[in-house]
């Protein structure tokens, strides 16, 4: 005889088991670099998905099939409207169809540093007008410790709801890393806590169907402050190795020789290394969620605080080295030179130009009266003061008539070689160069 199906445990909230049996409609409010491609494996497994944006043109574009993501191929998107399992909407009123929503809206930091949290209230707004009975609402946005609890919990209970019965309230830091094709929203391991232990049972069943490994954590409180952690401790040991590259500049040490032998230890160390500045939407911000908070505390967070300055000082520092070099190499001051920039997105292959560092040192160096140019092939063009900023064709031509040729992002489609062969002289702040054989007089290394 057949076994008979197994009924739920009557401690057990009923939209578990709705979970289970993929019968939920799960909801994901901001469809950038976290919600998107959390909508596509959600559709991957087996859900319908709602995905809601407030940007019009981004849900035209999703609904046509196109992707507006680096790691999420137009394809996947494709697949995904025409299985009728996933769309796009900007209408707030379809969250009433969501028995599960993920939060993944931005939080950026005001001119002063300090946590801007209206993406959340304004997502939590709508959430609380069309909330269905026994849904489950996650927060996946980076933010300080308390805000579940203290802005969001209040919000959605407000005409006598209550968390654990009428809905679920949890917090699960994404952990997205544009570009990484080793560890991506199906594969790595999520941290969730919830208001009270049948909402962390709730939004760890709810994450299992699509990640292998949930580690539930005591309150949201924990699961915020574990994504300010891990965030912190990098940009730290970034802060950290900023600063020995200036030591070993002083002390006329190479110190990508230095990273690389400190390596080779089996334990005890990690490396990381150094660069133009910190880029990205998490590390350059998530730490002052975590400083400004302590200092309501009355608490001064002083490495965080340290490891900003250092790091936020780097793409000054790289230009100060620029302009060295071009006098002591060529007699040449920065001033009416031509330099040529390679990569402008944060980080190699993608397309992510959020708080990128190179910004700041394409800023400088125009200020400073340089005759500035880039290519990034990733990025076609950018926003700059009163238009808009477009990639240069990478030719032989091009890089032959720079004055100088400085590397700021390590993109793997640029050929190293080629370039340092046809440039008068390479700065390089990443290292990209260390394969080149030929001609490595032409380089001067961050």
């Amino acid at each position: 005889m057949p076994s008979r199906p197994k009924k739920k445990k009557s401690s057990e909230p009923v939209l578990i088991s709705r979970i289970n049996d993929r019968k939920v409609t799960a909801g994901v409010i901001g469809l950038g670099y976290v919600g998107l491609p959390l909508a596509m494996v959600l559709v991957d497994v087996g859900f319908t998905v709602i995905g809601f944006d407030i940007s019009k043109a981004k849900v035209k574009l999703l609904n046509s099939g196109k992707s507006d993501i680096d790691d999420i191929p137009d394809k996947v998107v494709r697949d995904a409207i025409k299985s009728g399992k996933f769309i796009a909407t900007d209408k707030p009123a379809e969250m009433a169809k969501m028995d599960t929503i993920s939060v993944c809206v931005p939080t950026p930091l005001s001119k002063t540093k300090d946590p801007d949290v209206s993406y959340i209230l304004a997502a939590m707004g709508w959430v609380k007008q069309y909330l269905k009975k026994g849904a489950l609402v996650v927060l996946e946005s980076t933010t300080y410790p308390g805000t579940t609890e203290d802005l969001i919990l209040p919000l959605l209970q407000e005409g006598k709801r209550k968390a654990g019965k009428d809905f679920y309230l949890a917090f699960s830091p994404e952990r997205v890393d544009p570009g990484n094709k080793k560890y991506t929203t199906q594969n790595t391991p999520r941290v969730v806590g919830g208001i009270t232990a049948d909402c962390t049972q709730v939004a760890k069943c709810f994450y299992e169907q699509t990640i292998p490994n949930v580690y539930p954590v005591s309150s949201t409180q924990a699961a915020e402050m574990v994504k300010l952690l891990e965030n912190t401790f990098r940009s730290v040991n970034i802060g950290l190795v900023n600063e020995v590259a200036v030591m070993c500049r002083r002390l006329g040490i190479n110190v990508w020789e230095i990273i690389d032998a400190a390596a080779t230890k089996p334990f005890g160390f990690m490396p990381f290394y150094p660069g133009p500045g910190l880029g990205g939407h998490c590390i350059p911000i998530d730490p002052h969620y975590l400083s400004w908070k302590l200092k309501s505390l009355n608490y001064y967070a002083r490495f965080i605080e340290l490891a900003g300055e250092m790091n936020s000082a780097m793409p000054e520092w790289v230009v100060d080295r620029i302009s060295a070099f071009m006098n002591d190499r060529f007699a040449k001051a920065v001033n009416k030179s031509s330099i040529l920039l390679l990569g402008i997105a944060y980080k190699k292959d993608i397309q992510d130009i959020r708080e990128s560092p190179a910004l700041d040192v394409y800023k400088l160096l125009e200020d400073r009266g340089a005759r500035v140019k880039f290519n990034d092939p990733h990025v076609d063009s950018f926003r700059w003061k009163d238009g808009i900023n477009r990639s240069t064709k990478l030719t032989t031509q091009l890089i032959a008539k720079a004055d100088l040729v400085v590397i700021l992002t390590d993109h793997s489609d640029f050929d190293y070689q080629w370039i340092v062969n046809n440039a008068v002289a390479v700065f390089d702040t990443r290292n990209a160069t260390k394969l080149v054989k030929k001609n490595r007089q032409k380089i001067e290394l961050l």
